[in-house]
């Protein structure tokens, strides 16, 4: 069983990833030409002190080949990682959240690994458009990044377990409103702690930088969405075909 989810886990990813791909084609390419012509134009020069001439040098990578073949081989990486993530995620949800079926335990587990891993740091730290943020800062803002992935599954993990113990005292919806508050007071008092480090040039265009972090979320969302739909429906129709132990024993 568990090696059947794994498998239609990473290749709904797959499917989950290529649908993101479509988003990010779309509405994320233009955005990032957009910031490339921008430092090409010298303006990041004057805000980062020099750092246009560095990334003036011809990149090892054509910016053909990292829009095409490199943004599809990351994607389906990336989709056959998260898929596989998510297939182990829902075998350990499926069955201790009430009586949820399969497309419910899916969904909820799609949107939890949403809010933990995409959502809590993109709120702190949202996507800057490449080769537009300062090359000094890149090794401290990724560290800050996961650190800040790290927190939203830890913190999304724990209002789970929360909300579970407190539901048989409180009800349902008392116990989840209980921990929300408690997960929304724990990521105010991290996001005012932490620091923001300045990543975007002075007199990048704000629309620009608005357009390509909506279409990053959107990304997102759409491989999320589509990996919890998919995967529950799929699932839920493979449980329907296996025969009940009632019947095997018969």
């Amino acid at each position: 069983m568990m090696r059947s989810l794994l498998v239609r886990g990473m290749l709904v990813g797959l499917a989950a990833a290529a649908v993101a791909l479509a988003i990010a084609w779309i509405y994320g390419e233009p955005q990032v030409g957009h910031a490339i012509a921008f430092e090409e134009s010298g303006a990041a020069g004057h805000a980062h002190h020099g750092a246009a001439a560095e990334h003036a040098e011809e990149a090892p990578v054509s910016r053909a080949a990292q829009r095409t073949i490199g943004l599809i081989t990351a994607m389906g990486f990336y989709g056959v990682a998260v898929g596989g993530l998510f297939a182990i995620a829902f075998a350990f949800a499926y069955g201790r959240l009430g009586t949820l079926g399969a497309r419910a335990t899916s969904a909820l587990v799609a949107l939890a690994g949403f809010v933990a891993v995409v959502l809590v740091p993109f709120l702190k730290y949202p996507a800057t458009p490449p080769a537009v943020g300062n090359p000094d800062t890149i090794g401290g803002r990724t560290a800050l990044y996961f650190s800040m992935v790290a927190l939203g599954v830890l913190a999304t993990t724990a209002a789970v377990i929360v909300g579970r113990r407190l539901a048989p005292r409180l009800g349902v919806w008392n116990a989840s409103v209980v921990s929300a508050v408690g997960f929304a007071v724990v990521l105010a008092v991290v996001f005012r702690l932490t620091p923001r480090p300045d990543a975007v040039a002075d007199g990048f265009p704000a629309t620009v930088l608005w357009d390509f972090r909506v279409a990053s979320l959107g990304v997102q969302i759409a491989l999320w969405a589509t990996l919890g739909l998919l995967f529950g429906h799929l699932t839920e129709r493979s449980l329907a075909r296996r025969p009940s132990p009632e019947a095997v024993a018969a």
